[in-house]
């Protein structure tokens, strides 16, 4: 979907340069916006839809991605659109609004698997609410529409060795073939602690309080609207259960979290409503301080530092900055084929260096491809003549260190303390084991 999205941009904008990349970005969200004011109206009520509009657009995650472009961007739009026509065939029974939720979760699907952490809670909210089911024949459209909407993808994946679940599950690392060797409780607790940045520390409290209150069986708010704010609870709160769960036995970004706060946004919007109103405002003041700083960091992303002296922006910056010296060492050498096995470097180069009269391949490894470039642009074993490799340590090719023809001690950014190495070599040293034996 990401790809579908930036390529449609780029055809509108007639360029592929970062403004037209990213902005869809922003779109989406505004998009996003309104869909929760009217899932908001809905639920409850009219008084409510502005306040869950500000809040959601003031959200640490939405402000940040609003200036990069990400999956979790474009599918809480298609998550927002969901749960309204689920909401709508919880109330009565409608062919087009179960056509719409079966098109919504596809596409939210084909934009992210993250969506299926959603399921369980709807599950369980139409096993133990009543007001919360949908008819048998609006569950089967649904259901029919859906899989005709992934349809493609999934045939895609049977016939490529189940390659984007293999990465995933990659990804993940669930147990088996996790660097982890025991339950880290820790892991778990930092996840549920890097929430309270992801949508802002009141907005998240707000969620486990409606969670803590739920389990109480406390009503939540208004009493008319109780039934809507449990409906809202089993929406987001198991969510963030499950990858609470996943961090504590694998590995879990802080952005899995994600499509939970479409509900999760109305949801403690609903609870704050029910509080003295400075709560509410302190909630949209901290959560504005950081929508106005974002943008000013990516205007000033090399002046503003941490106190270790990083740069608050480390992550998102110099990327580009080692592909073109690794552009200059390849035209000093004369060498137009590059190759790199770290993902971040081969990113960056297929896209900075994309005008270069430049040949860009991945290290090819045995098994299974870990990144898209080493599916689709693994380094050919018949490649004649020397290539420069870059990495970050230098290559050892049958006992003998690479020839290091470019060296660079990176002095900021995402990369900052490390040092890439260019490295003239033979494409045989850069094969996998099982390849370089068949090549003797």
């Amino acid at each position: 979907m990401i790809g579908w999205v930036i390529r449609l941009s780029n055809l509108i904008g007639q360029s592929d340069g970062t403004f037209w990349v990213r902005l869809p970005a922003p779109l989406f969200h505004m998009a996003t916006s309104p869909l929760l004011m009217g899932l908001a109206k809905r639920m409850i009520g009219r008084d409510a839809a502005p306040w869950v509009g500000v809040t959601f657009v003031t959200l640490p995650a939405v402000s940040l991605s609003s200036v990069l472009m990400s999956t979790d961007t474009i599918q809480l739009a298609f998550i927002a659109a969901a749960i309204i026509f689920f909401v709508r065939l919880t109330k009565a029974a409608s062919v087009p609004a179960a056509i719409g939720l079966g098109l919504s979760l596809g596409l939210a699907f084909m934009t992210k698997y993250s969506v299926l952490f959603l399921l369980p809670g709807i599950a369980v909210a139409m096993l133990t609410m009543r007001s919360a089911r949908i008819s048998w024949r609006d569950t089967a459209i649904a259901g029919i529409v859906g899989a005709i909407v992934v349809a493609p993808n999934l045939w895609w994946n049977v016939t490529h060795g189940a390659a984007t679940v293999r990465h995933t599950e990659s990804i993940a690392n669930w147990n088996v073939g996790s660097h982890k060797t025991h339950i880290d409780i820790l892991d778990g607790a930092g996840f549920l602690a890097a929430q309270f940045g992801v949508v802002g520390p009141i907005v998240f409290a707000m969620m486990l309080l409606a969670g803590w209150r739920m389990i109480r069986g406390v009503p939540q708010g208004h009493d008319q609207h109780t039934e809507q704010q449990r409906l809202l609870a089993w929406l987001s709160l198991p969510c963030i259960l499950l990858i609470t769960i996943q961090a504590i036995f694998g590995d879990a970004n802080a952005n899995w979290g994600v499509p939970a706060y479409v509900a999760g946004t109305v949801l403690a919007c609903a609870m704050m409503m029910g509080l003295p109103w400075w709560v509410m405002r302190s909630s949209l003041v901290i959560n504005a301080v950081i929508a106005v700083l974002i943008p000013l960091l990516t205007v000033f992303p090399y002046t503003l530092r941490l106190p270790n002296g990083d740069l608050v922006m480390k992550r998102y910056v110099g990327r580009s900055a080692v592909s073109q010296f690794i552009a200059e060492t390849a035209a000093k050498e004369k060498i137009d084929i590059l190759v790199a096995g770290d993902r971040g470097i081969l990113a960056d180069l297929f896209y900075t260096l994309r005008d270069r009269p430049l040949t860009i391949y991945a290290k090819p490894r045995d098994g299974f491809p870990e990144s898209y470039y080493e599916q689709m642009f693994p380094l050919p074993a018949a490649t004649g003549g020397p290539v420069l490799y870059a990495a970050t340590s230098i290559l050892t090719c049958e006992g003998v260190p690479a020839e290091v023809v470019g060296r660079w001690a990176v002095p900021y950014g995402y990369r900052r303390g490390s040092i890439i190495y260019v490295q003239k070599v033979t494409p045989n040293c850069l094969m996998p084991a099982t390849q370089a034996l068949a090549m003797r």
